[in-house]
């Protein structure tokens, strides 16, 4: 799906305390694009996500997903769009402690279609998690956690990704990992893919480069040619 953003600012508090989180943001994404976003903490990453994602609404300017504006939604209809058309990896898992790993996916997988336990199953050998599927949470390392959040944005075949600091809890050779699935993902699927990190090393492997600097967009550069992610460093 296409993205695109029209002199949007995000405020939050009023008058004296009020905090501008995104500043005049001008943002056209083409479908399919995998777009990573830097810039330090408190710059507007997360927030510019939050937007996309229909989890927060700007306080003024246009966001358009496929031509239609995010601001003309009912609640109902924000909520339609988030459960079919994106898929969220937190920086926080926000997985249910009490449902085992493959019932954390597979909840998400059986709001969009039939055969839920199946496309779990499956989801989660991609990302390496087939022999710890039926434990919970808390049976988990952090890193294994994160896969499963991961694997629960994956297997609704969002059109739209939206990936905060995907690999911040995981090693390198996983991490590693985890880019290369969601670079192919995008790829196989034509996803579009916004994904958020402090890491700079990871933008060598995106079509573009998006670096915010105190709510602005200070860089914005398209890779001509991106490397494979398992040639990243870092």
């Amino acid at each position: 799906m296409t993205i695109k953003l029209t002199e949007v600012w995000k405020t939050f508090g009023e008058g004296h305390t009020a905090v501008d989180a995104l500043r005049d943001i001008d943002l056209d994404g083409p479908q399919g694009e995998f777009s990573v976003i830097l810039g330090p903490s408190g710059s507007g990453k997360t927030t510019l996500l939050n937007l996309v994602g229909a989890i927060d609404d700007a306080t003024r300017g246009d966001i358009e997903v496929a031509g239609v504006n995010l601001a003309a939604l009912s609640v109902d209809e924000q909520v339609r769009y988030r459960r079919e058309n994106v898929g969220f990896v937190f920086q926080f898992f926000n997985l249910i402690p009490t449902l085992t790993a493959a019932e954390n996916v597979e909840l998400v997988a059986d709001l969009t279609s039939d055969n839920g336990a199946d496309r779990a199953a499956s989801v989660l050998e991609q990302v390496g998690l087939v022999d710890r599927m039926h434990h919970f949470p808390a049976e988990l390392s952090g890193g294994e956690q994160q896969r499963v959040a991961i694997a629960r944005a994956l297997v609704k075949q969002p059109p739209i990704l939206l990936c905060d600091e995907p690999t911040g809890e995981l090693d390198f050779e996983t991490g590693r990992m985890i880019l290369d699935l969601l670079r192919r993902v995008s790829r196989e699927s034509d996803q579009t893919v916004l994904l958020v990190t402090h890491n700079a090393a990871i933008g060598a492997m995106s079509d573009r480069v998006l670096r915010l600097r105190s709510g602005e967009i200070v860089e914005d550069t398209r890779n001509a040619d991106p490397i494979d992610a398992s040639a990243l460093t870092w």
